[in-house]
Protein backbone atom coordinates (compact mmCIF):
# COMPACT_ATOMS: atom_id res chain seq x y z
CA UNK A 1 0.00 0.00 0.00
CA UNK A 2 1.79 3.79 -1.10
CA UNK A 3 0.79 6.52 0.65
CA UNK A 4 0.16 8.89 -2.26
CA UNK A 5 1.59 12.74 -1.10
CA UNK A 6 -1.08 15.58 -0.07
CA UNK A 7 -2.38 17.25 -3.08
CA UNK A 8 -0.78 20.67 -2.82
CA UNK A 9 -3.33 23.54 -2.13
CA UNK A 10 -3.92 26.41 -4.27
CA UNK A 11 -1.57 29.40 -2.99
CA UNK A 12 -3.85 32.46 -2.56
CA UNK A 13 -2.32 35.35 -3.66
CA UNK A 14 -2.24 38.88 -1.45
CA UNK A 15 -4.75 41.26 -3.82
CA UNK A 16 -1.85 43.67 -4.27
CA UNK A 17 -0.14 41.07 -6.21
CA UNK A 18 -2.42 40.03 -8.21
CA UNK A 19 -2.90 43.99 -9.42
CA UNK A 20 1.05 44.20 -9.55
CA UNK A 21 1.20 41.27 -11.94
CA UNK A 22 -1.83 42.29 -14.07
CA UNK A 23 -0.19 45.71 -14.31
CA UNK A 24 1.80 45.52 -17.44
CA UNK A 25 -1.67 44.07 -19.16
CA UNK A 26 -3.88 46.86 -17.96
CA UNK A 27 -1.71 49.50 -18.86
CA UNK A 28 -1.39 48.22 -22.66
CA UNK A 29 -4.61 47.62 -22.55
CA UNK A 30 -5.68 51.74 -21.49
CA UNK A 31 -2.81 52.75 -23.84
CA UNK A 32 -4.38 50.89 -26.56
CA UNK A 33 -8.11 52.20 -25.64
CA UNK A 34 -6.65 55.64 -25.26
CA UNK A 35 -5.06 55.35 -28.67
CA UNK A 36 -8.14 53.71 -30.08
CA UNK A 37 -10.39 56.41 -28.94
CA UNK A 38 -8.27 59.12 -29.67
CA UNK A 39 -7.88 58.03 -33.51
CA UNK A 40 -12.33 57.57 -33.22
CA UNK A 41 -12.67 61.37 -31.76
CA UNK A 42 -9.69 63.10 -33.67
CA UNK A 43 -10.21 61.36 -37.07
CA UNK A 44 -6.34 60.94 -37.49
CA UNK A 45 -4.68 58.26 -38.15
CA UNK A 46 -1.81 58.08 -35.28
CA UNK A 47 0.68 55.84 -37.33
CA UNK A 48 3.94 56.90 -34.75
CA UNK A 49 1.21 55.79 -31.78
CA UNK A 50 0.94 52.52 -32.72
CA UNK A 51 4.65 51.87 -33.92
CA UNK A 52 5.34 53.45 -30.63
CA UNK A 53 2.86 51.07 -28.55
CA UNK A 54 4.90 47.92 -30.94
CA UNK A 55 7.74 47.43 -29.04
CA UNK A 56 6.59 48.53 -25.60
CA UNK A 57 4.59 44.88 -26.03
CA UNK A 58 7.70 43.01 -27.41
CA UNK A 59 9.21 44.46 -24.63
CA UNK A 60 6.06 43.31 -21.98
CA UNK A 61 6.22 39.99 -23.90
CA UNK A 62 10.08 39.28 -23.21
CA UNK A 63 9.06 40.24 -19.77
CA UNK A 64 6.52 37.77 -19.40
CA UNK A 65 7.85 35.32 -20.92
CA UNK A 66 11.69 35.44 -19.12
CA UNK A 67 10.96 33.49 -15.98
CA UNK A 68 9.21 30.38 -18.14
CA UNK A 69 12.48 30.40 -19.82
CA UNK A 70 14.65 27.77 -17.94
CA UNK A 71 18.34 28.69 -18.83
CA UNK A 72 20.14 31.54 -20.93
CA UNK A 73 19.85 29.58 -24.43
CA UNK A 74 15.94 29.79 -23.71
CA UNK A 75 16.13 33.35 -22.49
CA UNK A 76 18.19 34.18 -25.84
CA UNK A 77 16.21 32.65 -28.00
CA UNK A 78 13.37 34.29 -26.36
CA UNK A 79 15.04 37.90 -27.00
CA UNK A 80 16.13 37.01 -30.68
CA UNK A 81 12.15 35.99 -31.71
CA UNK A 82 10.41 38.83 -30.10
CA UNK A 83 12.73 41.50 -31.69
CA UNK A 84 12.70 39.41 -35.24
CA UNK A 85 8.64 39.47 -34.92
CA UNK A 86 8.33 43.02 -33.95
CA UNK A 87 10.64 44.44 -36.20
CA UNK A 88 8.85 42.65 -39.04
CA UNK A 89 5.68 43.81 -38.38
CA UNK A 90 6.93 47.61 -37.84
CA UNK A 91 8.73 47.21 -41.19
CA UNK A 92 5.00 45.80 -42.57
CA UNK A 93 3.41 49.00 -40.78
CA UNK A 94 6.17 51.45 -42.66
CA UNK A 95 5.58 49.33 -45.86
CA UNK A 96 2.22 51.01 -45.92
CA UNK A 97 3.84 54.82 -45.24
CA UNK A 98 5.93 54.08 -48.72
CA UNK A 99 4.45 56.97 -51.06
CA UNK A 100 3.57 54.48 -53.35
CA UNK A 101 1.66 52.86 -51.13
CA UNK A 102 0.45 56.18 -48.84
CA UNK A 103 -1.19 57.37 -52.26
CA UNK A 104 -3.16 54.26 -53.03
CA UNK A 105 -4.82 54.47 -49.36
CA UNK A 106 -6.74 57.30 -47.19
CA UNK A 107 -4.89 58.60 -44.13
CA UNK A 108 -7.90 56.87 -42.22
CA UNK A 109 -7.69 53.81 -44.20
CA UNK A 110 -3.67 53.50 -43.19
CA UNK A 111 -4.07 54.23 -39.44
CA UNK A 112 -6.52 51.35 -39.55
CA UNK A 113 -4.65 49.18 -41.32
CA UNK A 114 -1.44 49.60 -39.08
CA UNK A 115 -3.69 48.41 -35.78
CA UNK A 116 -4.92 45.83 -37.87
CA UNK A 117 -1.43 44.81 -37.90
CA UNK A 118 -0.51 45.68 -34.33
CA UNK A 119 -3.50 43.51 -33.17
CA UNK A 120 -2.28 40.56 -35.38
CA UNK A 121 1.30 40.81 -34.29
CA UNK A 122 -0.14 41.23 -30.60
CA UNK A 123 -1.74 38.34 -30.74
CA UNK A 124 0.82 35.91 -32.42
CA UNK A 125 3.11 37.28 -29.86
CA UNK A 126 0.31 36.18 -27.48
CA UNK A 127 0.21 32.86 -28.59
CA UNK A 128 4.46 32.44 -29.15
CA UNK A 129 4.72 32.95 -25.48
CA UNK A 130 1.63 31.40 -24.09
CA UNK A 131 -0.13 34.19 -22.78
CA UNK A 132 -3.53 34.89 -22.92
CA UNK A 133 -3.65 38.17 -21.53
CA UNK A 134 -1.37 39.43 -24.54
CA UNK A 135 -3.68 37.39 -27.19
CA UNK A 136 -6.70 39.53 -25.44
CA UNK A 137 -4.86 42.33 -25.67
CA UNK A 138 -4.57 42.04 -29.76
CA UNK A 139 -7.93 40.93 -29.70
CA UNK A 140 -9.06 44.00 -28.28
CA UNK A 141 -6.71 45.93 -30.69
CA UNK A 142 -8.21 44.02 -33.58
CA UNK A 143 -12.30 45.00 -32.22
CA UNK A 144 -11.18 49.04 -32.05
CA UNK A 145 -10.68 48.23 -35.46
CA UNK A 146 -14.14 48.59 -36.96
CA UNK A 147 -14.69 50.35 -33.58
CA UNK A 148 -13.10 53.51 -34.97
CA UNK A 149 -14.36 52.49 -38.70
CA UNK A 150 -18.50 52.63 -37.11
CA UNK A 151 -17.71 55.84 -34.92
CA UNK A 152 -16.23 57.64 -38.17
CA UNK A 153 -18.99 56.48 -40.49
CA UNK A 154 -21.71 57.40 -37.37
CA UNK A 155 -20.56 60.44 -36.19
CA UNK A 156 -23.90 62.15 -37.25
CA UNK A 157 -26.11 59.29 -36.11
CA UNK A 158 -24.47 59.33 -32.66
CA UNK A 159 -24.52 63.36 -32.89
CA UNK A 160 -28.23 62.90 -33.00
CA UNK A 161 -28.87 60.18 -30.77
CA UNK A 162 -27.28 62.17 -28.03
CA UNK A 163 -29.30 65.25 -28.51
CA UNK A 164 -32.40 63.38 -28.61
CA UNK A 165 -31.30 61.66 -25.64
CA UNK A 166 -30.91 65.24 -23.96
CA UNK A 167 -33.98 66.48 -25.44
CA UNK A 168 -36.09 63.82 -23.91
CA UNK A 169 -34.40 63.88 -20.80
CA UNK A 170 -34.79 67.69 -20.22
CA UNK A 171 -38.62 67.18 -21.37
CA UNK A 172 -38.84 64.66 -18.35
CA UNK A 173 -37.04 66.89 -15.71
CA UNK A 174 -39.02 70.05 -16.81
CA UNK A 175 -42.43 67.46 -16.82
CA UNK A 176 -41.52 66.60 -13.31
CA UNK A 177 -40.16 69.47 -12.06
CA UNK A 178 -43.59 71.11 -13.40
CA UNK A 179 -45.83 68.64 -11.46
CA UNK A 180 -43.68 69.28 -8.14
CA UNK A 181 -45.10 72.84 -8.40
Amino acid sequence: MSTLPPEPQPRHLPRGSLVLRELPYVVVLILTLVGVAYASVSRQSMVGYWELLAPVIGLLCVILGWPHAPDNAARFRLVWTQALHWLAFLVAMNLLLLSGVADMLSPDATGLTILTLLALGTFVAGVHIQAWQVCILGMVMGLGVPAIAWVERSALLLLLAVVALAVVGAALWWGARGKRA
